[in-house]
């Protein structure tokens, strides 16, 4: 948040360097950069602050698998204000110039549009898996399937601003349809690992079966000598 000094008339604006601040004054860019410090008057100036460092952004939304079963989708998308001019003038950025707090929530809004724009592209993929696969496997492919979306959409780039890291956290379901899948698996692994001891059992039964035949052919041949 910039930091705004009063004075009788006056203020004085002295805005971060991760901050792009623009002054305008009867519609006209007055000052605009990242890191500057000038005078204005409240009466008359409009004034935006817009961050440029990597902002994250968590997205929580809702999919159905090719299953028809419901998951949550948690991620986090970072994106970056590249044009910082360009978005100043797409989303509002606008602070008071006598507090210097913006006067709308911009990062709300940018939430709401990264969820909209990263949301369509997950259900679809979502929509072809299956729920055990999305869980146990989704992660990557929904993650790649959401960063490819967001650098091909053209509205990040008409505002300014650039997609930087897509990450997927967590596909989750119902916690009782997770307990059953967790069981499910469970029991299946013990009994994979109840057949292969069986079967190394078994094969130690036959080697053991094999020596005895061998010995006792060998005791009858030195019987018949």
């Amino acid at each position: 948040m910039a930091d705004i000094a009063r004075r009788p008339f006056l203020r004085h604006l002295r805005a971060e360097t991760t901050s792009y601040v623009q002054h305008l004054r009867n519609g006209e860019v007055r000052h605009a950069g990242a890191g500057i410090a000038f005078w204005f008057r409240p009466a008359t100036a409009a004034l935006a602050e817009v961050p440029l460092d990597d902002r994250e952004q968590t997205l929580l939304f809702h999919a159905r698998t090719a299953d028809f079963q419901d998951v949550t989708v948690q991620a986090t998308v970072s994106v970056r204000a590249v044009e910082p001019a360009l978005a100043a003038t797409r989303i509002d950025f606008g602070i008071d110039p006598r507090t210097g707090r913006w006067r709308a929530a911009p990062l709300e809004v940018l939430g709401g549009l990264l969820t909209e724009l990263a949301q369509q592209p997950a259900l679809d993929l979502l929509a072809t898996l299956g729920m055990a696969e999305a869980l146990a496997r989704g992660l990557a492919p929904v993650r790649d399937r959401i960063a490819e979306a967001l650098a091909a959409d053209p509205r990040l780039a008409e505002r300014g601003l650039a997609v930087t890291d897509v990450r997927v956290v967590a596909i989750r379901t119902d916690p009782e349809v997770e307990r059953a899948l967790q069981t499910e698996t469970r029991e299946r692994v013990q009994q994979e690992a109840d057949r292969a001891t069986y079967e190394r059992r078994a094969v130690a039964v036959e080697r053991e079966r094999a020596i005895a035949e061998n010995e006792l052919a060998n005791q009858i041949e030195l019987a018949r000598r």
